[in-house]
């Protein structure tokens, strides 16, 4: 038998993904981050006459000219960051740029503060960077938001980057304005990395969301198009950093997909140039849902944080490993807390990118078979 390196021992294949591919058709799937929309038809029809415009061929490197002109103006309207063309590449997905980021600057040993609990990903793309992860607690009584005085305390000679999450996967917390500009403060002050994962940027109830690049340059911006347009499958992102940064970023994407997809680029387009009624909508319906979801848990005696972005809850339960058994054994699939981090072990991740019918019956079921 030939042995798999190293560096892949100490990676496990995500528990979500594996509770995706097992799901019974029926059960009701409080459990993958997929919105249960549709791509909006202004896009659709972008990418189809992008194919009948035969645009299938390769791209440049860093992506379509015009997109990354149309980030470029993204940036400055909705996130008060300055940047032009060059300083974006457009990534197979949000999990593309963050893997790029990890190859490009993480070398062996390097300590990277991650919040805890956070996105699964992003500790299996250090570890596969030979990096070693440091956590910072996200505490359930301060709405599981990330503390600038505890990343702070975390700070060292090795630490060469965080990763922000805001809105939070898989907690759903939007980190203050004081925070994000304070750790913005620490990059320059102690000269380490942010890398800054906004892909449900859009997906927020009374608040507003802040990018800690408005604040530093030590900042490489992520986002994409999968949560806010429901473009999960196209798998199109990009990201932004500054230009010393960049070139370093494009040797990783050159030598692992060359470009993004042409016709998701296409769609791309058309949907940050185009109408943004249905992002409305679908965050207008996902509030809607966070609503139903908090309260129906809070009832049940599972304690649940109001959620103030994305489309997660993150309810206290006593076994959660009991409660995932019994959940997906009643027709409900749920995610136990401890695959994103230690401080999560006494939690479940819920979804409620699903319809409201679905999210009644999943609590009723529940409410009867597991509580």
């Amino acid at each position: 038998m030939i042995n798999p390196a190293k560096r892949t021992s100490t990676i496990e294949l995500s528990q979500i993904r594996k509770m995706f591919e097992v799901t019974n058709p029926t059960a009701i799937n409080l459990g993958i981050g997929e919105p249960d929309f549709d791509v909006p038809e202004n896009i659709k029809l972008a990418m189809e006459q992008s194919i009948k415009n035969n645009e299938t061929h390769y791209t440049p490197n860093k992506g379509y000219i015009e997109l990354r002109e149309a980030i470029t103006q993204k940036f400055k309207k909705d996130n008060n960051i300055n940047t032009n063309p060059e300083n974006i590449i457009v990534t197979a997905g949000a999990s593309e740029a963050l893997y790029m980021c990890a190859q490009a600057f993480i070398d062996k040993n390097d300590e990277v503060i991650l919040p805890d609990p956070s996105f699964l990903s992003y500790e299996a793309c250090i570890k596969l960077a030979d990096g070693k992860v440091v956590g910072v607690n996200c505490e359930m009584e301060n709405e599981f938001k990330l503390k600038a005085s505890d990343v702070q305390e975390k700070i060292n000679k090795n630490t060469k980057a965080i990763i922000l999450n805001s809105p939070s996967n898989p907690t759903g917390a939007v980190m203050d304005k004081e925070d994000i500009k304070a750790i913005a403060d620490l990059s320059i002050d102690h000269d380490f990395l942010i890398i800054s994962d906004e892909i449900y940027e859009k997906i927020i109830y009374d608040k507003k969301h802040y990018s800690p690049a408005a604040y530093s340059d030590n900042v490489i911006t992520i986002n994409g198009f999968s949560k806010t347009y429901a473009m999960t499958g196209l798998r199109i992102g990009y990201l932004n950093a500054k230009e010393e940064y960049l070139e370093e970023l494009l040797k990783i994407h050159q030598y692992n997909i060359a470009c993004a997809n042409s016709t998701a680029q296409r769609g791309a387009y058309e949907a940050l140039t185009g109408p943004q009624d249905t992002v409305n909508k679908m965050v207008n319906e996902f509030k809607k849902r966070r609503d139903l979801i908090v309260s129906r848990l809070n009832e049940m005696g599972y304690e649940t944080v109001n959620a103030q972005g994305a489309f997660y809850v993150f309810p206290k339960i006593e076994n959660p490993e009991e409660f995932v058994k019994k959940s997906a054994e009643n027709g409900v699939i749920t995610v136990p807390g401890a695959a994103f981090g230690q401080n999560g072990k006494n939690h479940v991740r819920m979804s409620y990118a699903n319809s409201y019918e679905n999210i009644v019956k999943a609590m009723d079921i529940l409410e009867k078979g597991v509580n």
